[in-house]
């Protein structure tokens, strides 16, 4: 992999930069973006390969009409998805230091997901 990788799509983006100490990853809606620090984009990874997870199962616990919220926090951030466990929105928030938050429909939750796996930077 190179030194700085961009993934975008219809209403999302992924990025990691090695060369950039202080905020090497990125994260990113259709008009918003946040520079990560290292751990930051570690726990965004981790916590939304929990929640993905975590929609999964449910998705053989619930009606098909049923809607879920499940959440997962580090001491960095906070993420939420919510919706049904095959279509769900995610959504961030920074809990140190710069106060930041966005979020992604469901329409593009999926994509982004996949993509995030692609990355190997974690």
């Amino acid at each position: 992999m190179g030194d700085r990788i961009l993934k975008k799509g219809t209403g999302w983006r992924l990025g990691w930069n090695t060369k950039s100490i202080a905020y090497p990853g990125l994260i990113g809606g259709e008009d918003w973006a946040i520079e990560l620090k290292s751990a930051e984009f570690a726990d965004f990874c981790r916590l939304f390969e929990q929640l993905a997870t975590t929609m999964k199962v449910m998705a053989e616990e619930l009606m098909e009409e049923e809607r879920i919220a499940c959440e997962a926090e580090s001491e960095l951030l906070w993420l939420e998805v919510e919706g049904f466990p095959q279509s769900y929105s995610l959504r961030v928030i920074l809990n140190q230091g710069r106060r930041c938050e966005g979020n992604w429909p469901a329409e593009v939750v999926s994509e982004l997901y996949e993509e995030m796996q692609k990355l190997n930077t974690f």
